[in-house]
């Protein structure tokens, strides 16, 4: 939550490194930050009780 906010717009992505950081070992990756988000909050009805506070713990907004 660099941010300080989970409002992210839907097409917003994250670059992120994957290993070490600082080799042959690591690795960048784009990750949609904001198909997740947007995803997670049309498709909450399935999700246990517990799968929906985890990210509401940390300021997910489901409406």
């Amino acid at each position: 939550m660099r941010q300080g906010h989970l409002r992210a717009p839907r097409k917003h992505t994250e670059t992120v490194i994957i290993g070490d950081g600082d080799g042959e070992d690591s690795e960048e990756q784009e990750l949609k930050l904001g198909a997740w988000i947007s995803n997670r909050r049309s498709r909450a009805a399935p999700l246990t009780p517990e799968r929906i506070e985890q990210p509401a713990a940390i300021g997910m907004r489901w409406t």
